[in-house]
């Protein structure tokens, strides 16, 4: 019997030790810097009926298996935005659909200038370390 309640006992300690663990690296995943890639382009997006979307006040669309994701980094569905403007970063996929879309929070909007067009990201330099552009 004594080892059957001090095998319990551990068996208890493992399994708080396993769901606290998580609940430790809050704090330091909250405090994460995202890296944009340097084809992340900024605009003004509306989500509408899906797959669709208004892309600076222009038809876009969705790709299959599109990652969109809040300020918090969370995967986000695209019914919970409809409706919604919001500034976002985005990648193309080869055929022109929106593959990644990050919702900026106000200190990623703040950061100036952004490329809007893949011909300002052409022209400009991207610092990807500092996550910053600068204009020649």
């Amino acid at each position: 019997m004594p080892r059957c309640a001090k095998a319990r006992r551990a068996a208890v300690r493992g399994l708080a030790a396993a769901l606290l663990l998580p609940l430790a690296t809050l704090p330091a995943a909250a405090q994460m810097r995202r890296n944009f890639p340097a084809n992340a382009l900024r605009g003004e997006l509306v989500f509408t009926q899906p797959p669709a979307v208004l892309l600076n006040d222009e038809p876009a669309q969705l790709a299959p298996g599109a990652r969109l994701r809040g300020e918090n980094n969370m995967l986000l569905v695209h019914s919970a935005l409809a409706g919604q403007r919001l500034v976002v970063h985005y990648t193309r996929d080869l055929t022109g659909s929106l593959l990644d879309v990050w919702v900026l929070t106000p200190a990623e909007r703040a950061k100036k200038p952004w490329p809007a067009t893949p011909a300002q990201a052409a022209a400009w330099a991207f610092d990807p370390l500092a996550q910053t552009w600068s204009k020649p």
